[in-house]
């Protein structure tokens, strides 16, 4: 019988965690069907967009992610206690951009005259959606539902989209984060989807080294699957190495990022026999294939963290509307 959620999950053992989900039905429900050659591989960009979407809107960062045919992996940080200093109206702003809220928060939208006691209650609901708001099975409700929803209105069927509920991993150690990362970058090249990271759909690794996602164009897809209401919070950028050991709280991952190419780039090489894919041993270093000169390499590396520190000050972020 599987354990509850409540037993999987203790951020005071550890923030991080890996997630994956599986599809139900044909294999490829994701990626191209092999019986009908019907190809589904935009709603690989469905789950990347709304992991991306909800990361920002929750108390939640994305370390990786990998989304496959059939199935994807993230790995997460949680951050419970940042959904403290967030005032109530950022909190219903962040709930309500995911669902309509109860009548009783319209009518405090609406900017209605609303008696003491509904007052009281809008604050009670904000306490709830505050909580929901640091919590992983929120934020895989929030991600798996409307994605099953929408395949399985293009499929024009009913029924489960996704294999049962989520499976997760506590990360309790530096070594149990890192390798955890490489093997989700690498999925795409262990099943001979690319040939090198960089060149891997729907994977974070080729998010940090290319970036590419558009936050409007993301919103306008995710708005015409009425899967958000309207996004009023800053992008909030992946996970960042940190590199080095500072004194006070750090956020990000203690490694570099070049360090962390170099070690992906390694694994990768290394072949398996129960695996399709490797990158090829011929291929040059992956710092070198991207050109990653010491000097240029130092400033993507600065301007990346400042943006990241700027999103985790309140007084730099935008404010939820």
């Amino acid at each position: 019988m599987p354990r509850p959620r409540t037993e999987q999950i203790s951020v005071a053992d550890t923030p991080f965690y890996h997630v994956i989900s599986r599809c139900v039905r044909r294999t490829f429900l994701c990626g191209e069907d092999r019986v009908t050659g019907r190809s589904y591989e935009h709603r690989r960009a469905w789950i990347e967009e709304r992991i991306r979407l909800l990361a920002s809107v929750f108390a939640v960062d994305v370390a990786a992610y990998a989304v496959m045919s059939n199935h994807y992996h993230l790995v997460v940080k949680l951050n419970p206690d940042d959904v403290k200093p967030w005032s109530n109206e950022e909190v219903l702003a962040r709930w309500c951009s995911l669902y309509k809220g109860p009548p009783l928060v319209q009518r405090y939208y609406r900017g209605d005259n609303l008696h003491p006691a509904e007052l009281r209650r809008v604050d009670e609901y904000a306490d709830t959606f505050r909580q929901r708001l640091g919590d992983l099975s929120w934020f895989m409700k929030c991600l798996n539902e409307p994605i099953a929803r929408q395949a399985n209105k293009e499929d024009e069927c009913t029924g489960h989209f996704w294999e049962s509920r989520f499976k997760s991993q506590a990360l309790d150690t530096e070594e149990a984060l890192l390798s955890c990362m490489a093997y989700v970058d690498l999925n795409p090249i262990r099943a001979a989807m690319a040939d090198t990271p960089e060149t891997s759909d729907h994977t974070s690794i080729k998010e940090r080294i290319q970036p590419t996602f558009n936050l409007a164009e993301a919103i306008t897809r995710q708005t015409e699957q009425q899967a958000l209401n309207e996004f009023a919070v800053p992008l909030k950028p992946l996970l960042g190495f940190e590199g080095i050991i500072r004194n006070g709280i750090q956020r990000g991952i203690l490694f570099s990022f070049e360090d962390y190419l170099e070690l992906v780039d390694c694994t990768g090489r290394i072949r398996r026999d129960d695996k399709r894919g490797a990158i090829n041993e011929k291929a040059l270093p992956i710092l070198e294939r991207l050109n990653l000169d010491p000097d240029r390499w130092c400033h993507r590396a600065t301007a990346f963290e400042d943006s990241y520190q700027d999103y985790r000050n309140p007084a730099g972020r935008q404010r939820a509307a």
